[in-house]
C-alpha cells in the first residue's frame, strides 16, 4: 500500500510534465504548429544527445555553471552578513536605505552595457552582473527576516543577558532561515537567467552562447536542447537549496 501511494504521488506530480511533453511531440507532427520552428520533443532529445556525445553540451554547461554559481556564491557571502547588519542596526539602515532603494529598482540587464564597458567582455563582467542581480533578493529578504524576528523571543534572550553574537546565533538566525532561503532560492533562479542573457553578448562559451549561436545558424533542435538544459539546471539547483533549507530548519514544526 505504501508503494502504491508513492507511485500514485509520483504519477500525480509528473502528470503535467508528461502532458506537456506529449503535446510538444504531437502538435508539430499533426501540423498544429510549424515543425521548423517547434520541432517535436523527440528531435530535441536527439539533438541534446548529439551535443552531449561530442562534448559541446558539457563545455557550455561547465562555463555557465562556473559563472553562475561563482556569482551566486559571492552574492550570498555579501548579502547575508550585510542584511543582518542593516536589519539589526537602525543607523546603518537609515544611512544605506536611500542607496539601496536606488539600486534595487535598477534592473540588472539594464546595467549590462555598463558592466561590459567598465569590465570588458571577459569573465569578470559576466560574474559581476550575476553578483549584482543576486544580491538584492537575498539582501532584502535578510533585512526583512531580521526585522520580523519575534520581539518576545528577543526580549527573553536579552533578559538572559545573552551577548549580541549569542543572540544572533540562538534567536535571530534560526528565525530568519526561512525568509533568507526564500531570497536565496530567488537568487538561484536569477543567477541562471541573467547569465544566459549576458552570455548572448560577447561570449564564446556557455549555454546562452549555445542558444544564440544555434538560433543564428538555424539549428533549432540544438537551440531547444540548450533551453531544456537550462531548465533542468534551474530545477535541480532549486531542489538542492530546498534540501539545504530543510536541513537548517529541522527545528520548525511542520504545518
Amino acid at each position: 500500500m505504501r508503494a502504491l501511494r508513492v507511485l500514485r504521488a509520483l504519477a500525480l506530480r509528473s502528470a503535467a510534465i508528461v502532458a506537456l511533453l506529449a503535446l510538444w511531440e504531437t502538435a508539430p507532427r499533426l501540423g498544429l504548429v510549424d515543425a521548423t520552428f517547434l520541432p517535436p520533443v523527440s528531435e530535441v532529445a536527439v539533438a541534446w544527445w548529439e551535443l552531449l556525445n561530442d562534448g559541446q553540451l558539457a563545455e557550455h554547461t561547465q562555463a555557465s555553471l562556473v559563472r553562475s554559481f561563482g556569482g551566486f556564491g559571492i552574492a550570498v557571502l555579501i548579502s547575508v552578513p550585510l542584511g543582518l547588519l542593516i536589519g539589526w542596526y537602525r543607523p546603518v539602515a537609515v544611512l544605506l536605505g536611500p542607496l539601496l532603494e536606488v539600486f534595487r529598482n535598477t534592473a540588472a540587464l539594464a546595467l549590462l552595457p555598463v558592466f561590459v564597458l567598465l569590465l570588458g567582455i571577459g569573465e569578470t563582467s559576466k560574474v559581476s552582473i550575476v553578483v549584482y542581480a543576486c544580491v538584492w533578493p537575498i539582501l532584502l529578504n535578510t533585512i526583512s527576516a531580521v526585522g520580523n524576528a519575534d520581539p518576545t523571543l528577543v526580549k527573553l534572550a536579552r533578559s538572559m543577558d545573552l551577548s549580541t553574537p549569542r543572540l544572533f546565533q540562538k534567536v535571530i538566525l534560526p528565525a530568519s532561515v526561512p525568509a533568507i532561503f526564500t531570497g536565496i532560492r530567488l537568487a538561484g533562479a536569477v543567477s541562471i537567467l541573467v547569465l544566459v542573457a549576458a552570455e548572448m553578448i560577447g561570449a564564446k562559451a556557455g549555454l546562452g552562447y549555445l542558444i544564440n549561436a544555434s538560433q543564428f545558424n538555424f539549428a533549432i533542435p540544438q537551440m531547444y536542447a540548450g533551453i531544456v538544459t537550462i531548465s533542468a539546471i534551474g530545477l535541480a539547483f532549486n531542489q538542492i537549496l530546498v534540501a539545504v533549507e530543510r536541513r537548517l530548519s529541522v527545528w520548525r514544526v511542520p504545518s
